[in-house]
């Protein structure tokens, strides 16, 4: 007699399998569970600066004829509303190249879909992405997820060394990986973690190597642009796409979630033509286009100059939250040997490094003791690819998005005490 099979109710796919054990949602769970806890982890915005008023108002115009409002509360377009498009690339773009037409912009819900759309439309497994060490922490799930592999390049005080870069794309050429390699990954403005905002010289130069390495395939570099708005200081610098000539290998990311509100969930990308296509087919195939009455609300927002008032306002707020939690880093942090940090002009982050022999990690002291403490920070080592550099277990990223400076001070002297108890 043949004993029938026994059939697990619980098979799941390779990728649902691999989307596990992200680092962003336990992070957020402690949070969660621990209401009492100062937390500069989560790079959520200011929930008192977000555009209640502004939105009511919009909103009210936009419903206030009832044949207009049917339209916006139907299904929209895979690309997106030509309003909002054009009114984008009106707002962020320099003008100076006539081949970004609103045919090369697709609305996403928010730019994390825009990041995974060009993963799924650019990845086979196994293949590289070549990022910063460290990173975006969220995208290296991404690639992960998707099967592919990222691979982390030496950076210094200005981002991504150019020769390391080249350096990188060699060995993997000697190793017979060159072929694998699909794009570049770069947050040239104030850097999520590292808050560092690359100078156009070094985005340049990148870009012009992707294009030197681009054999047999096609390096793209993928610039993600979601903290350009967020400036407190000094004067803006051109994106990448300034420097791709024929449009060819920058892909542009963008979104209103860190500059006006992360609720709305509208992004976009600004794509090659070549990727247009295989980019809407993955959309339509997800959601058949954006929240379109999202998109009706932004474009108002746009056309009507809100939107400029509203980022004054984010960053007035902002820069004196930065200005906390640098005071505080000097007061409390500055006596203890060994820490350092990096001073942003902008952005939600401060990175901060600590004497090699502390584990900042979640495996370390120092993590279980900061929650004791009273705090709650990011580990560094979440930020760098498995592949590349050597991950720097005794760095963190502190976020001042949320907090107020009141208790960013406080956050800063409970992370002192923790260090101090760990030393």
């Amino acid at each position: 007699m043949i004993e029938p099979a026994v059939v697990s109710p619980y098979v799941r796919s390779r990728r649902a399998t691999l989307a596990e054990g992200q680092p962003i949602s336990d992070l957020m769970s402690r949070a969660l569970d621990n209401p009492g806890l100062i937390s500069l982890a989560a790079g959520f915005v200011d929930q008192e600066t977000l555009p209640v008023e502004v939105v009511r108002d919009v909103m009210a115009h936009l419903l206030g004829n009832e044949a207009a409002g049917q339209a916006m509360l139907q299904y929209g377009t895979t690309p997106g509303l030509p309003a909002l498009r054009e009114a984008i690339l009106q707002q962020f773009t320099s003008g100076t190249s006539s081949r970004e037409t609103i045919d090369h912009l697709v609305i996403t819900a928010g730019s994390n879909q825009l990041l995974h759309l060009v993963a799924e439309s650019l990845l086979d497994s196994e293949d590289i992405v070549l990022c910063a060490a460290p990173t975006y922490l969220v995208f290296l799930g991404t690639v992960a997820n998707l099967g592919g592999r990222t691979w982390s390049v030496a950076t210094d005080d200005l981002g991504m060394i150019p020769e390391a870069l080249e350096t990188t794309l060699q060995q993997l050429a000697n190793s017979g990986d060159l072929p694998r390699v699909k794009a570049i990954y770069l947050v040239p403005y104030f850097d999520n973690p590292s808050g560092i905002t690359m100078p156009s010289e070094r985005v340049q130069r990148i870009v012009e190597i992707a294009k030197r390495w681009s054999h047999r395939t096609r390096i793209h570099v993928i610039t993600d642009e979601a903290y350009r708005e967020l400036r407190y200081a000094g004067d803006d610098v051109p994106s990448a796409r300034d420097f791709d000539e024929d449009g060819e290998t920058v892909i542009a990311a963008g979104t209103f979630s860190k500059s006006f509100s992360p609720g709305v969930r509208v992004g976009w990308g600004i794509l090659p033509e070549h990727l247009i296509a295989p980019v809407c087919a993955q959309k339509g195939n997800i959601d058949f286009g954006s929240p379109n009455l999202n998109q009706h609300l932004m474009a108002q927002v746009l056309r009507r100059g809100l939107f400029e008032q509203h980022v004054d306002r984010l960053r007035a707020s902002y820069h004196q939250k930065l200005d906390a939690m640098l005071e505080a880093a000097d007061e409390f942090l500055a006596p203890l040997e060994g820490v350092t940090w990096r001073r942003p002009t902008g952005g939600l982050y401060v990175w901060a490094t600590l004497p090699p022999h502390i584990d900042t990690g979640p495996e370390g002291e120092l993590f279980d003791r900061s929650i004791v403490e009273g705090m709650l920070y990011v580990p560094g080592q979440y930020c760098f690819p498995a592949e590349g550099q050597p991950i720097a277990k005794n760095t963190m990223r502190l976020s001042f998005g949320v907090q107020s400076c009141e208790r960013i001070r406080e956050g800063i002297a409970a992370l002192a005490r923790a260090i101090q108890a760990v030393t």
